[in-house]
Formats: structure tokens, C-alpha cells, sequence
């Protein structure tokens, strides 16, 4: 029978629970944001946006600034207009068809770039009257000779407007006479002055 006045077992001591850091992941595998953490969010910069320009102190500074910003902008919409961007050209050059126009002319050589040529050395024979009355009569008939070449390549031209615009845009309100006149003026126009600028290599295919 036990014993009443038996002491009672010791109880065994109290574990030690070592609290660990808590960890930045919270319940659930949620991660708190910086905001909860504490922690300041950077600022994001867009690449590509200029900043404000600060106010001109005074008149002549912002005269200066309108100059400069018109220069700018002529400088834009002059190199537009060369590479042939619809938004800088004329409406003479605007739109896919006249682009195609300019593409036929500028694929190919022209006689019309040496009219000018032949008709500036005729001008030069015309000035010496000094020369043989043979030479005279040479260059004029060059000139006649050129001239009749220039409008056969004129209409060679014309007709290969008339078939690609019809293939290709069939449904285009452009007046073909209208076409005609604008590629037989690109064609007596040496290549290096046209404008907007020949986007197509000699003998390439349209």
C-alpha cells in the first residue's frame, strides 16, 4: 500500500524553447512586400523621356530656344521628306501610288538624266560663234536626236505605270495622265537630285 507521506516525483524541467529570427517569409509561403518590411521602393525611370526643360530666365533666352526648336524641326521633316516618310512629303509624293511611281523610275537608267546634258552642250556651241557651221548643225542635230530618244523613254516608262498601278492598286483614284507627267519629270532629273530620294537600286525588281 503506498505511503501517503511518499514525495512526489520531480517533474521533468521545462524544455527551453529558442525562438529562432522570424523568417521574411510569411504564413503560407507569402512574402511581405517592402512596404511591410519597412523598405523604400525606388523610384523607376522610363528610358527614352526627356525632362523638362526649366523655364528661360528671359526673353531673348526663350527666342533663342523657339529658334533653336524650329531648326530642329526643319531639320526633322527635311530628312523626312528625303526618305521619302509620307508624314514630310508634299502632297504631289503622298501615298502608296506615287511611291511605286518613284520606285519604276528609280529602278531604272533613263535617257532623260543626259537630255539636260546634251541640251547644256548645245547652249555652249550656240554661245561660240566661232566654230565650224558643220559643228553647229552636229549639235543640233544631237539635241533632235536626244529628244526624240527622251520621249521614247518617256512613254516606255509610262506604259510600265499604267500596267503595275493597275496591278497592284487597282482601286486607286490617281489619274493616270497625272502619273504619267510625275515619272517623266523624275526621269529627266538626275538621279542624285531627286526628291525624295531613290529607295531602290538601279535594275532592281519592283
Amino acid at each position: 500500500m503506498p505511503s501517503l507521506f511518499r514525495r512526489k516525483p520531480e517533474e521533468p524541467a521545462a524544455s527551453v524553447v529558442v525562438s529562432e529570427p522570424e523568417s521574411e517569409v510569411g504564413p503560407k509561403g507569402h512574402t511581405p512586400s517592402k512596404r511591410d518590411l519597412g523598405q523604400k521602393t525606388p523610384k523607376r525611370v522610363i528610358a527614352g523621356r526627356r525632362l523638362p526643360e526649366p523655364p528661360a530666365a528671359d526673353r531673348k533666352e526663350a527666342a533663342k530656344r523657339l529658334r533653336e526648336k524650329q531648326r530642329q524641326e526643319r531639320l526633322e521633316a527635311r530628312e523626312g521628306m528625303a526618305n521619302g516618310d509620307d508624314r514630310y512629303l508634299l502632297k504631289r509624293d503622298k501615298g502608296p501610288v506615287r511611291k511605286l511611281v518613284r520606285d519604276i523610275v528609280d529602278s531604272r537608267r533613263t535617257i532623260g538624266t543626259f537630255f539636260f546634258g546634251t541640251t547644256f552642250l548645245v547652249m555652249l556651241v550656240g554661245f561660240n560663234r566661232n566654230l565650224n557651221q558643220s559643228i553647229y548643225l552636229a549639235a543640233n542635230a544631237l539635241f533632235f536626236v536626244m529628244l526624240l530618244a527622251t520621249a521614247v523613254d518617256g512613254f516606255m516608262i509610262s506604259r510600265t505605270v499604267k500596267k503595275l498601278v493597275k496591278q497592284r492598286f487597282p482601286d486607286t483614284d490617281e489619274r493616270l495622265g497625272s502619273l504619267y507627267l510625275y515619272a517623266i519629270m523624275r526621269s529627266i532629273s538626275f538621279r542624285f537630285i531627286r526628291n525624295p530620294k531613290p529607295q531602290v537600286k538601279i535594275g532592281q525588281a519592283i
